[in-house]
Parts: structure tokens; sequence; C-alpha cells
């Protein structure tokens, strides 16, 4: 390896590297505004200024200088100090004094740089320059003035986001950063941008003015709003969680979020259920928890067991699962499932429902075939590692199902069966051809009653073409619900000769059915008496006749498993709303009532039970290596028919409780069906 010295002290480093990042593998601090490892190079705010022998006798921009061999590099002399001062001095010339009313005061690059490295004063005295506003969208708001032109938010927006929505207009002291003819920013990433900007021109417009960040309790915990499991962080204050950060976890999100992650949280104080609701009358009237779980164990010991039935939800965690799960079983019914979209998964080995190839081993693969699946809306952070790959010229993609725009040039083969049923020659010498081929299949492709024959057509294909094979495991499921993997691995499916989710909720189906937080399948024809666990005032409550109130996800501790297939633990970060209680516990209250007392009282020990009955629970953070299985015994056999593969996630800011009670969801919402109207009128 190449060797350069750094203040005197030898330092080896990969070729190929920037002399900043030299400098840093020695331990050496270099300040810098517009860098960012996971951006392209600008150079803009030579603000990492060193002296580098040889080389010509002044100051250079240290993350735009290839390092080499034998280069000295002094980070702290006085021709770097005072280049420093010089160049801070620049940067502060226009930018306003208002860091007691900003938002990025006490979190702001430019204030801790100010201080390390600018001068004591400004020799500038002459009037400012003022930049009019910009409409970014309701995620991002923005205080133009405060702008040194860093670029990152144009270099995010366009590489990683794949948005062409931002970006800079003229030269000198009339450079501005814009958006593209004054339209708001139509990214599901747009939040980030806002983590990005280092100097408070552009915040969170929905959290404005609400905090300061040294009020805020801060929780490291996991995100629910897809089934990717991203790393979050988030921050309250007494009852409320105020705002949500990515954390930085280069396995699933990197240091990157979702809007829906990031901003559905507003949605965790709005349409609240925070005490028990009995049905009385055709309506429904607050009563004791005493009362309604005496309701409730009243009817479920009256009805026949093969009359009883549980649909879990999408926001469960696993713990909540594995009690209602034991009860039902304990009561004798098969009549349990956790799949609300109806997809035919959860028999035969576990790879079967898994996104195998992990979502950074994605970007390994060099074929990709997406099959029913949209990633931009179902989980935006994969989408980004598949853009990534087709950018670096490593992956081609082709698509069965609905064209839309992802961010990213695909070759679409058509729209659903008819065309999986025989797959266009150069699709099919394409994926013979590459070295680690890869399958993407979402909910959109295995919903309904021709699921199975699709699930087995996938594997026959993945079979002929070495998707799966020794040291590579190609085929990947995609999850759009934060419980499914989860429900999955512990069979929260039906028994033998229970009932789906969709004939429990038919006309006929049950006697009593119970809504484990499950409001995304139409319940309306039962006649069921119907019981809902839950944390919103949603689909589910409304037809419920008993209502108990649940804990929202940042309200408890639990358990959940990604698409990929690795256990995470999230924590709780606020106490549940009024008489609410955690899930679980509801749930073991109710056993006592019915003559079932579950073998748990608290959630060490239903968690030791949990792992005892399924150890893959036990494997916190644990991602298992690429394993090859017969992939060619997924499903069942079957006419595949004529069925067009829609995505699964119809509009991805309201797809759960939570969101759907959100405003800024809402907001965002209209925003995107906004030019589809236009368009038809």
């Amino acid at each position: 390896m190449p060797v350069a010295k750094v203040n005197g002290v030898e330092v080896e480093f990969e070729a190929g590297m920037t002399v900043l990042q030299v400098a840093e593998r020695a331990g050496e601090e270099i300040p810098r505004f517009c860098y960012h490892e996971r951006l392209s190079i600008a150079g803009n705010c030579r603000m990492c200024l060193v002296e580098v022998k040889p080389g010509p006798p002044k100051p250079q921009a240290s993350c735009a200088l290839p390092a080499a061999e034998g280069q000295e590099i002094f980070t702290d002399t006085p021709m770097v100090r005072k280049a420093r001062e010089g160049v801070m001095e620049f940067l502060l010339i226009n930018h306003p004094l208002d860091c007691p009313i900003c938002d990025q005061g006490g979190e702001c690059d430019l204030q801790d740089q100010a201080m390390g490295y600018g001068r004591d004063g400004s020799r500038y005295a002459e009037n400012k320059r003022a930049v009019e506003e910009k409409a970014m969208g309701p995620t991002i708001k923005t205080f133009m003035t405060r702008c040194i032109q860093c670029t990152r938010c144009v270099r995010f927006i366009t590489e990683v986001a794949g948005v062409p929505d931002i970006g800079m207009i003229s030269r000198g002291e009339d450079a501005e950063i814009t958006t593209y003819l004054e339209k708001s920013v139509a990214s599901e990433l747009s939040g980030n941008v806002n983590d990005l900007c280092p100097v408070g021109a552009l915040t969170h417009r929905p959290w404005q003015y609400h905090y300061r960040p040294w009020e805020l309790k801060k929780t490291e915990t996991i995100d629910v709003m897809d089934a990717l499991g991203s790393n979050i962080r988030a921050d309250a204050r007494g009852a409320e969680v105020m705002r949500v950060l990515p954390r930085v976890n280069e396995g699933i999100n990197e240091e990157w979020l979702s809007d829906k992650s990031r901003y559905a949280i507003d949605g965790l104080i709005a349409r609240r259920l925070d005490k028990p609701f009995v049905r009385e009358n055709g309506r429904l009237r607050a009563a004791s928890w005493d009362e309604a779980l005496g309701t409730v164990a009243t009817r479920l010991k009256a009805a026949k067991p093969g009359k009883i039935g549980v649909i879990a939800g999408d926001l469960q965690d696993a713990e909540s699962m594995k009690a209602a799960l034991d009860l039902f079983r304990a009561l004798g019914s098969p009549n349990t499932d956790c799949r609300q979209d109806g997809s035919n998964l959860g028999t035969g080995p576990r790879e079967g429902w898994l996104f195998n190839t992990g979502l950074a081993g994605i970007e390994n693969a060099d074929a990709v075939l997406l099959v029913g699946v949209n990633p931009r809306t179902e989980a935006p952070l994969l989408n980004t590692r598949l853009r990534k790959s087709w950018i670096a010229g490593k992956t081609e993609i082709m698509l069965i199902g609905e064209q839309a725009d992802l961010t990213y040039d695909y070759n679409w083969l058509g729209a659903g069966s008819k065309t999986l049923s025989k797959l266009p020659k150069a699709a099919m010498d394409l994926l013979n051809k590459a070295e680690r081929p890869a399958i993407i299949v979402g909910g959109g492709a295995l919903a309904g009653e021709g699921g199975a024959a699709v699930l087995s057509a996938l594997g026959a294909l993945a079979k002929k073409t070495g998707v799966v094979t020794d040291g590579w495991n190609g085929f990947n499921v995609l999850h759009h619900a934060a419980a499914r993997v989860g429900g999955l691995d512990m069979g929260f499916v039906p028994g033998e000769g229970g009932l789906t989710a969709k004939q429990m909720a038919a006309k006929g189906g049950l006697d009593v059915l119970f809504l484990l937080g499950a409001d995304e399948i139409d319940t309306s024809k039962s006649k069921a008496f119907k019981v809902y666990l839950g944390s919103h005032g949603d689909a589910g409550a409304h037809g419920a006749d008993v209502v108990l109130p649940g804990a929202a996800y940042t309200e408890k501790a639990g358990l959940y498993v990604n698409t990929e297939g690795r256990v995470q633990m999230a924590e709780r970060v606020v106490f549940p709303k009024g008489d609410a209680k955690e899930d679980w516990a509801v749930l073991r209250a109710l056993s006592e009532r019915v003559g079932k007392t579950l073998p748990y009282d608290t959630l060490d020990q239903l968690r030791t039970v949990l792992m005892r009955d399924h150890p893959t629970f036990g494997r916190i953070d644990y991602l298992a290596p690429s394993a090859s299985f017969d992939v060619a015994r997924l499903g069942a056999k079957g006419e595949l028919g004529d069925v067009a593969f829609g995505s699964i996630v119809t509009d991805p800011y309201l797809n759960n409780p939570i969101a759907r009670a959100s405003a800024t969801m809402a907001e965002l919402s209209a925003l995107r069906i906004a030019p589809a109207a236009m368009a038809a009128e």
C-alpha cells in the first residue's frame, strides 16, 4: 500500500483516496461543508484547505486532491490557518446573525467550524445580500440567505434520490439554489437534504420552531413504516415524539431515511385510542378495562374454537403476535393469519419469504428482474441501492408489472402473469449470462388466488437461470409490512384446516374476529363479533364491537424482523397514551379471563418463550449468510392466467393507520396525485 506523511506521521492508504481521507485516517480533523462521503466531490466551499508537498506553494482543497505516494500533508501550518480563517470570513459575509431563532442552532456545522477555525470578527461592512425564499414542498423550509452554495442538496437529489428538482442558477454573487420551475421537490427522500444542509438554509418544515435539540430525550430504535427496518433515533420531549432522524447502518439504510419514516410522527398524537370502548345500541361508548375484557372473554368462551380467529396487522411487534398466537392456539383455534394482503407465503423453507441477497447485497447483482413490485414506493431506500448499481453500470434491470418512474432505466417486459409464463428470449439470455442474477418479487404478484402459481413459476425460473446457486441466493421477496417476516417466522399462518385472513373477513366466516392492529383488510361483510386491539381509530376500530387501546411502535419495546430476515430490537421512546397498554399485556390479561393463562408475566419472560420456540428471534441484528435452497419447490403449480401485477402499495403516504392520521402525510399524498389529476383534466 502507498504511504504518505501527515504532519510528519507516516500513514498507509488505499489507491484512489483523497488527501482529506488520508488526513482523517491519520486522526487529523479537516473542516468541510461541501464534502460528503456518499456524494460526488464538488470542491465548492474551500474549507478543507491543506498544504501539500510536493506541490504549489499555496493551500489546496484536500477533498478533490488525489493522494500520492510520498506526499507530505500539513493541516495546521500558519498558511493553512490563515487560509481557513479567510474562507470562513468569506462564507459568513452574507450569512444572517439569526442563530437564536434558527432550528439548526445547537447542531450547526457552521457554528462549530466558525468557533474552531474562524476569525473573531469580520472586515465586511457593506449591506448583506438577501435571497428570496423557495417553495420546496411540505417537508423543506428554506432560509436561502443562509445558503453558502455547498450544493449538497443538489447532489443528493440528483445522484441519490434521482429527481432533478433542485439546482443552482446564475453565477458569482447572484448564484442561488432553487427548484425546477418553482415546483415542490417530488421525492420520497426529500427530508434528507435538511439533514445534509450544514448551515440551516434548509430545515424540516413539519418541525419548524417546535423544539431545541438540547431539550430532547434521544432514543435509538427501529422504524416500522416499511419492511426495511431502518435504524432511527427518535427524539422526544415529555410525552410527544418531536422528531425522527436516521442512524447509520451500512447494511440497511446507510444514513438516509424516507419521508414517511421521518415525518409521519405527527400521526402519533392524532386519532389515538386512549380508553376502551364497547358498542352499545350501535354506538361505541367508553368503558373500563374490566368491562371490555369481560365482554371479549364472554364471547370467546361462548364461541366454538373453529369459529374464532385473529388477524395480525402490518405494524405489530413479534411479542404481541406471539402472545396472540399462543392464546388462540390454546383456545383450539387454527384461524390465525398475518398476511392481510393475501400473499401465498409462509410454508416451506425460511428462504422462501426472505430478501435473500440482503439489502446491501443487491448491489452485487448484475441482472435484476422486478416482478409485481415498485421499490420506489414500497421501499425507497432499497430503490436508492438499485439506482446506485445502475449508475455504476453494474446492473441491468427488467420489470414485469406496472410501469412507473423508478429513477433509473429498465426494460419493461410486460404487465403480468402472461409475460411471466413466457419470458422474452432477450430477458432469459440476460439472466442466464449474468454471474449474479436476482429476482425481486413483491406482494402485487403474490397476493390473491393465483399467488401460489406465480411463486411456483418464479421458483422454476430461478432454478432454470441459476438465480440460486452455491454462494449466491438471488431470490428475493420484498415485503412492505414491518410485521410480515416476524409473523411468518413464528408460523402466524392458518393451522391445519384454518382460514386465511380473507376467509375470516368474509360473510359467515367466523363468530368472533380479533383484529390485532389489522386495518388494511375489509371486514365490513363479516357479521362476526369484532374485537380491535390497536393504537389508532382507523378502519379496524370503526367496525369493531369492542375496542382495546394499544401502544404505538414508539410506545413499547419490541422485536421486528425486516424483509431480509434481520431481527432488530426497538426501544420505547414515550409511554402509551391515556389508558392504553402494550399489546402483549392486554392479551396476557385476556388469557386469564378465558381460563387459558399464558405462561409469562413480563416482557422478558415472553421473549424467553419466543426465542425458545423460534430460535431465529434470539439472533439480534444477525444476517444469515446466503444459503441455497430448492427454489423450484416454492408455491404450487397452477394456471397463471392473464393477471396484471400492480404494486401492493397504491399510496405510499397513506398505507397504515399512523400515516393516515398524519397531516404531513396527507399533504404529501395530495401533492403526489396532483400531477395525475391535472393531466386527467
